[in-house]
């Protein structure tokens, strides 16, 4: 018999992160494109969710998960040789450490809010932007 998947509400979703040791707080001002946006961290990593409209995905990523620098949430850029989180100001190479809490973050954030785990996007760490110089310009 097939398992019917009961679709969690957007405050279900914050309790459960909450309920799992995730800091949920409203998003900043610059940040807040959206009215009723929240911050959503835990070991250095972040991202930004607000209420979906649709009925099927109580969550809407406003902000893809990444290492916080400086306050901002950086985006995970892939230059072939080496992995970079990049933000505005800032940009510094990505360490397994990192990487490893950043996956996990991602897992345990799709988890919570009853998303679909893709496999790619189970192995590890997918990056915003894939960067390789060789391709530059092509």
């Amino acid at each position: 018999m097939a398992k019917i998947k009961t679709i969690p509400t957007f405050d279900d979703v914050l309790s459960t992160l909450g309920g799992e040791k995730f800091d949920v707080s409203p998003a900043t001002e610059g940040a807040n494109r959206t009215g009723g946006a929240y911050r959503i961290s835990r070991d250095g990593c972040a991202a930004e969710i607000a209420r979906s409209t649709e009925k099927d995905a109580p969550v809407r990523l406003l902000t893809n998960p990444g290492w916080v620098l400086g306050g901002e949430i950086a985006r995970l850029v892939d230059r072939g040789y080496q992995k970079f989180f990049k933000t505005s100001r800032l940009e510094v190479p990505a360490t397994a450490d990192q990487l490893h809490a950043l996956h996990s973050f991602r897992e345990q954030m799709k988890e919570a809010a009853g998303a679909i785990v893709l496999y790619n996007q189970a192995l590890g760490s997918t990056s915003d932007s894939y960067q390789y110089d060789r391709l530059r310009g092509k």
